[in-house]
């Protein structure tokens, strides 16, 4: 069976959902042990920006997928390869503080190294699929 190059785009976006929402999930398991995760710095308050900011990076793909099913112009590839680059640097930056994080949670960067890999794949079809 030979996918379109959007249904492969479509796959790999939808990888990188489940590995974030993953990587969500596994950052509150201690809490099923009774361990705290809670954030020092912030007191036990949520900033208002936060939750915002989470649903968008968790909206965009979402509306990335729909618009890649039903759109193929151009101008809209052109930006979709834009969005998988911005992620893909996000994932790396994303990675990267996770190492700074003491102790070191390697569970969690072996997951954000596959998101990453993942996401590099979905650089290079959203690129191939922008040609």
């Amino acid at each position: 069976m030979d996918l379109s190059i959007q249904s492969k785009i479509i796959a790999l976006w939808a990888v990188f959902l489940f590995g974030m929402v993953f990587h969500s999930q596994l950052g509150f398991m201690p809490i099923l042990y009774g361990e705290n995760v809670a954030m020092p710095d912030y007191k036990g308050k949520m900033p208002v920006s936060h939750p915002w900011l989470m649903l968008g990076f968790f909206a965009i793909p979402m509306i990335v997928i729909t618009a890649t099913v039903f759109y193929n112009f151009h101008l809209y590839r052109v930006i979709h390869f834009g969005i998988t680059v911005l992620y893909t640097v996000m994932n790396f930056t994303h990675a990267a503080m996770d190492l700074t994080v003491r102790p070191i949670e390697w569970y969690q960067i072996t997951l954000m190294v596959i998101v990453l890999i993942n996401g590099i794949f979905l650089n290079i079809l959203a690129y191939q699929w922008m040609q």
